[in-house]
């Protein structure tokens, strides 16, 4: 069975940055878009990025779009995602999955942007 493993996480200050990291076991990483979704305390799970199965198309949520940047390794097998210019509103359960949400989700990394 596919495993999701987020890290990355931590508590950030508002105008920081942090680097997310996915990592995915099993064959079909590689063939799939993949996305970062986030879930804040009290609000559904949302998607903010996703990346084409070469990494040739990225879109974004508009609240994230010009300071997150999502990447990938298929070599790796993971997924990254660069968070820029974070915002007290970013705070957040942050989680990987393919782009149609199909594989059991991980535990996620937390974010809280704080001061």
């Amino acid at each position: 069975q596919v495993q999701l493993v987020e890290s990355g996480g931590g508590l950030v200050q508002p105008g920081g940055s942090l680097r997310l990291s996915c990592r995915a076991s099993g064959g079909i990483f590689s063939v799939n878009a993949m996305g970062w979704y986030r879930q804040a305390p009290g609000k559904e799970r949302e998607l903010v990025a996703d990346i084409s199965r070469y990494g040739s198309t990225t879109n974004y949520a508009s609240s994230v779009k010009g300071r997150f940047t999502i990447t990938r390794d298929n070599a790796k097998n993971t997924v990254y995602l660069q968070m820029n210019s974070l915002k007290p509103e970013d705070t957040a359960v942050y989680f990987c999955n393919l782009r149609n949400a199909a594989l059991p989700w991980g535990q996620g990394t937390q974010v809280p942007v704080s001061s």
